[in-house]
């Protein structure tokens, strides 16, 4: 297994539908904005007013989010029966802590930020010993993460 610091300076890795740090600071913070809509010059949009408060509503998120150290997230939704399951992996000076958020309606993963310090050993176990990850049809990222933790 690779250690903290090993997993800290990796690519962060983003699955199914988050593409970035910005899609899941977007879900998170229920900003409705893609990011080609954020970094257009001219509005997208009909309302142009309603884009240019999008933008700066992002802004803000994006700064607030900005020592966020993001380094493994997954989420899947299914838009047919308005259904997600989320789970982040963040480290913050030098400890591992995780987000686990879901939905059952046609809400988001929204108001659901709330990080909970994890080991290493802990998510070995859940991954090698449990089903974290791979048992559930919503959101399989378990073979993804045990690469980028080394196991």
């Amino acid at each position: 297994m690779k250690t903290i610091e090993q997993i800290i300076k990796q690519k962060p890795v983003y699955l199914n539908d988050w593409e970035d740090k910005f899609s899941l600071i977007a879900d998170f913070v229920c900003i409705y904005i893609t990011k080609a809509e954020y970094e257009a010059e001219q509005s997208p949009y009909p309302n142009e007013e309603n884009w240019l408060k999008l933008k700066e509503e992002m802004k803000k998120a994006l700064l607030e989010w900005d020592n966020i150290n993001i380094l493994f997230a997954s989420y899947t939704q299914t838009h047919s029966i308005c259904e997600g399951k989320a789970w982040v992996l963040l480290e913050k000076e030098g400890k591992l802590f995780e987000v686990n958020a879901e939905h059952c309606s046609c809400y988001g993963v929204e108001g659901q930020w709330e990080p909970k310090q994890v080991s290493l050993e802990e998510l070995k176990h859940r991954l090698e010993k449990g089903d974290f990850g791979k048992d559930d049809s919503l959101n399989c990222f378990a073979t993804e993460l045990k690469r980028f933790l080394g196991l």
